[in-house]
């Protein structure tokens, strides 16, 4: 009890050490990971200060990945959600601003326009029923998450309240690009300026003094003439953060010992074994396949791709080895060969000539379970089948009934409103029984036929053409490596990782034969060239800390592996000046040697320019604003735009154009003919106008936005 009144006398101070210890722990994990809690982690972008949360992020994700029939990749799904998510958020706050929503009544309108054509919302007449509409909402509120059927799609309550957001949502967007587009518009000066640059037009004479008349070598640019250039142009050279990797591959392929093995294990299956039965304690006889009596179970239980029970014509025989393969008599092997990713053993099975194409017309008698079959079928396997032999045996007597019981019994949609007739078909165009009765009989012959769509009458009416066809017992093996190919691929692979922690990554390569690639990559790239989606590999080198240097082996699925090394680092702002003289280079170039060209020009006549500078006087004719080429001078569209600012008979002074400096003197203006009406001009330019606006805005109201992108941290 003392010990207990002294805890009691003491509990302050016992509080105090453990909330410096609880402290000091979350000191020490803030040290040790700075980003631990950063609320980054669990916030996948934050717009104009508004999180988007990872958790309904990667939910909306799977929703839309789900939509497509899972076509798109993880990241295609995550970037199409990522974008309009932003869109979402700075379009929202947009509405906002103009105090813009959907409205009870307006909703309900714009459920009528989305849902009026399906059926379960339309009454006895075909019309939209309102009350059906929101007894079918009410019903998925009762079914508490549970799905109910509309149309070919199954959705639980929330799936509706998403498409009901999603409808109000493009609702606002209309409404509000809508607003933006009433306020573009195009006045009649702007229509009048469009139609002079068309219609006016003037002559000149120019002397042109290209930038190659200034060798490069007399043209110095400096690091400091890189740097004042990308300064003046920052948009032009700002670039993302990127990786320069470069990398080897060691592929998990056939070795040609693998090769020979396989086609060893293919010829080996040629003849009869002998295997030990544990259940009756005989030693059975496996038959081979010279041998085997079952092809198609020998095939199916021994290749890799299953037995084809069709007849091939010669161009569906492989290109590889067709010339062989048609010399072959019944019984007779080809192979192994290569053919692809296979080698395969080939038999010829069978030998005929077939028609080339059938006419037939059908009664189709369907079942219950059958392929396709209705909700109305209520015929059962074997009432069918005596439904179907019941009109045989009557047709076969009286054939002009035919028309009549296809109209009658027949569901086939797809004949029966042309008498149960198929025009000439190939032989691949039918299922299997349907194709062998119709290919393998003659014309006039009927009969009943089973397929997976139920019981067919019917009557060959015509065959034309006739072709050698024959049928191959195919076995094939898929080219793989071995495990032990395998293991050896995955040891090279390690040493040479290991040799090239601390030694030169491009000589280790050279000696061992292997091709160095370089890629360069963002931070939200996924694939790589010839590999594929590879996020694990562009997330590795942007991690934290990574430096110039670092390499790593990685597996790559259907491939092998490949061993990569950071090479350069380059984050996020301006290009560095080495990378930007690329761009830069050429035109200060220019603009130097235009500097250089201009200072040598003394004359003020074009003529006399032109003969200062060794060049000859040329002319261009009707010259519009809209058409900026000059005939034997390329496209230069500053040179044609003084030639519309100058009087006629003025001379220009010198200008830089593109392939070098211009003096232009105008001889003749052609002045247009004022319209007396622009209206046409007036609508043309406002619909191109309005239709550019939306893009237009939403581009800028992207550009202003404070957006901090965090899916690299958060979801790739």
């Amino acid at each position: 009890m003392a010990i207990l009144n002294k805890i009691r006398q003491r509990s302050l101070i016992l509080i105090l050490v453990i909330a410096l210890a609880l402290f000091a722990f979350v000191i020490q994990g803030v040290i040790d990971n700075p980003n631990a809690f950063s609320n980054s982690q669990g916030v996948v972008a934050t717009v104009n200060g508004t999180d988007i949360d990872v958790t309904d992020f990667q939910k909306k994700v799977k929703n839309y990945q789900d939509g497509s029939g899972r076509n798109l990749s993880s990241t295609q799904a995550k970037n199409a959600i990522y974008n309009q998510e932003i869109s979402n958020i700075i379009l929202g706050e947009e509405y906002e601003a103009l105090g813009l929503s959907v409205e009870k009544d307006e909703m309900r309108d714009l459920l009528k326009n989305s849902f009026q054509s399906n059926p379960e919302f339309q009454d006895e007449n075909g019309n939209f029923d309102v009350n059906r509409l929101n007894a079918f909402i009410a019903n998925l509120k009762d079914l508490k998450g549970e799905k109910a059927p509309l149309g070919n799609f199954s959705i639980n309550f929330q799936d509706w309240t998403n498409t009901e957001q999603s409808i109000a949502k493009n609702s606002l967007r209309q409404t509000y690009y809508n607003m933006i587009k009433a306020g573009v518009g195009t006045t009649i000066a702007e229509a009048q300026d469009e139609y002079m640059a068309d219609a006016k037009n003037v002559d000149i004479r120019f002397v042109q003094i290209p930038y190659t008349t200034i060798a490069d070598s007399l043209v110095e640019v400096s690091k400091s003439d890189i740097k004042a250039y990308m300064k003046k142009r920052e948009d032009k050279f700002k670039v993302d953060a990127s990786r320069e990797v470069v990398y080897v591959e060691f592929k998990e392929e056939a070795s040609k010992a693998d090769e020979d093995a396989i086609k060893a294990a293919l010829l080996k299956l040629k003849s009869d074994r002998t295997e030990y039965n544990d259940s009756s304690g005989n030693t059975d006889t496996i038959p081979g396949f010279d041998t085997v009596e079952n092809v198609a179970e020998f095939i199916n239980s021994n290749s890799d791709i299953k037995y084809n029970d069709t007849f091939l014509t010669s161009a569906q025989i492989p290109g590889v080895a067709k010339d062989s393969i048609l010399k072959l008599e019944i019984g007779e092997y080809y192979g192994p060969y290569r053919d692809g990713e296979y080698f395969k053993l080939s038999k010829m099975i069978a030998k005929k000539q077939m028609p080339d194409s059938v006419k037939t017309r059908h009664i189709l008698i369907p079942f219950i379970g059958a392929s396709s079959a209705g909700p109305d079928v209520t015929l059962t396997k074997e009432q069918a089948k005596n439904q179907a032999d019941s009109l045989y045996n009557i047709l076969k007597t009286d054939s002009s009934k035919f028309d009549a019981f296809v109209t009658e019994y027949s569901t086939d949609q797809g004949s029966v409103n042309n008498g149960g007739r198929y025009d000439y078909f190939a032989y691949n165009r039918m299922v299997a029984p349907f194709r062998d009765f119709s290919f393998n009989g003659k014309t006039g012959d009927m009969g009943v036929v089973e397929t997976t769509f139920g019981f067919h009458i019917i009557e060959i009416e015509g065959q034309k053409g006739e072709s050698d066809v024959y049928k191959l017992a195919t076995l094939a093996r898929k080219i793989e490596p071995s495990q032990e190919t395998l293991d050896d691929v995955y040891n090279k692979a390690t040493k040479f990782e290991i040799a090239v922690k601390d030694g030169d990554f491009n000589a280790i390569a050279k000696e061992q034969e292997l091709t160095v690639k370089p890629i360069t990559f963002k931070e939200l790239d996924e694939n790589i060239a010839g590999l594929g989606s590879q996020r694990q590999v562009v997330r590795w080198f942007f991690e934290e800390g990574r430096d110039e240097g670092d390499l790593k082996s990685f597996p790559v699925s259907g491939f092998g592996f490949i061993v990569a090394k950071l090479v350069e680092k380059n984050e996020e702002g301006l290009m560095s000046v080495e990378d930007a003289s690329v761009i830069a280079l050429p035109q200060i170039k220019k603009e130097k040697k235009a500097k250089m060209i201009r200072e040598k020009i003394k004359a003020s006549s074009i003529d006399e320019i032109a003969k200062n500078q060794g060049q000859s006087p040329k002319t261009a004719g009707a010259i519009t604003l809209k058409n900026t080429t000059l005939a034997g001078a390329g496209v230069e569209p500053k040179v044609v735009g003084a030639a519309f600012g100058l009087e006629q008979g003025k001379t220009s002074k010198p200008i830089d154009g593109e392939k070098g400096v211009y003096v232009i003197e105008v001889t003749k203006v052609t002045e247009a003919t004022e319209l007396d009406n622009y209206t046409s001009i007036v609508n043309r330019l406002n619909t191109a106008k309005r239709g550019a606006a939306q893009g237009k805005v939403y581009q800028a109201l992207e550009k202003s936005a404070d957006i901090e992108d965090n899916r690299a941290k958060t979801v790739f």
